[in-house]
């Protein structure tokens, strides 16, 4: 149930952004344009697990063109400021320093940005081979992702100062602007949608699936079991989680969903890492066909539960 949750917090954020986004192109209040969305999402995901693929593959593409573009335009500047500067206290006019609460804060909201990998376990049943595909798939979606977000961020405070970046509305659209002017605005935008969009659509993805899996169960009311006699999708789910996102979108403030969703999995990861020490430990248990060592799930419960802890003491101090 948290991981639903988290979904649908994601989802909630993803809507606001590209119907935010979407306004710079359509001149149309931004209820509609999130319920159009909205929409649109339900359509691909009510028509099947085929349909739903090909739009990820495709929003996919488009998404990592977009973040080797801001990387390749801004790789000029790198090196072209302090990367250890902190911001600065309005009220003593010095650097904040490398508080480690506020460190943890900001670790909290950008996690927000590598949720999605756990997804994959949601349509493990429609997977070649799962006992190794999963876990290849898992640690080179983790290791990519890393290098191509460390990258991008080390890019765009190399090209605009990190103050200006934070209150900018488009930071890698700005960024790309200032690295290469001549470089189409519009095409960026575009771009970012389809990134925002394809986080929204895997999300749904998973959500549906998981409200139906507790469905069977019994742990969630039967009727949302069902599955379209012809489509074969859980669509009662479906239309179930459309309803509940367009509430949140509705009133819910962004920024606001986003925290939510980065604490929500760090707890789900907590017990996810506490469930595999009791595992590993339990001696009748068959090993399985990828082992970690025991301190792994160690080090993610600590490192999670530091996480949580600091983003608290964090919103305090900022408070």
């Amino acid at each position: 149930l948290t991981v639903l949750a988290s979904g649908l917090t994601s989802m909630g954020t993803a809507t606001r952004a590209v119907s935010t986004q979407l306004s710079a192109f359509l001149p149309m209040p931004l209820w509609v344009l999130m319920i159009g969305f909205l929409a649109l999402l339900t359509l691909v995901n009510y028509r099947g697990i085929q349909e739903s693929i090909r739009a990820n593959s495709l929003c996919t593409l488009v998404e990592v063109s977009g973040l080797l573009i801001v990387i390749v335009v801004g790789a000029r500047f790198w090196g072209s400021c302090n990367y250890l500067q902190t911001p600065i206290d309005p009220t003593t006019g010095a650097e904040i320093g490398l508080s480690l609460p506020l460190i943890l804060a900001g670790g909290v909201l950008s996690f927000y940005a590598f949720i999605g990998f756990e997804d994959m376990l949601n349509v493990a049943e429609e997977v070649k081979n799962p006992r190794v595909t999963l876990p290849l798939a898992l640690t080179l979606a983790l290791g990519i992702t890393a290098v191509i977000y460390m990258a991008v961020a080390i890019t765009a405070v190399s090209v605009i100062p990190h103050d200006k970046l934070a209150a900018s509305k488009t930071p890698l659209l700005d960024v790309v602007h200032v690295a290469a002017p001549w470089f189409p605005r519009w095409i960026f935008g575009i771009i970012s949608m389809f990134a925002i969009a394809n986080t929204a659509l895997l999300n749904y993805i998973m959500g549906s699936r998981l409200v139906y899996g507790l469905a069977r169960h019994a742990l969630l009311p039967r009727v949302l079991a069902r599955v379209h006699p012809r489509r074969r999708t859980p669509h009662v789910a479906i239309f179930v989680l459309a309803g509940i996102i367009v509430i949140l979108t509705l009133t819910v403030n962004m920024a606001d969903l986003a925290t939510a969703t980065g604490l929500l999995l760090l707890m789900v990861f907590m017990v996810v890492n506490g469930a595999l020490v009791v595992l590993k430990l339990r001696p009748d248990e068959p090993r399985g066909s990828f082992e970690v060592p025991l301190f792994v799930p160690v080090t993610g419960i600590l490192i999670c539960g530091a996480l949580v802890t600091g983003s608290i003491d964090g919103a305090t101090t900022i408070g």
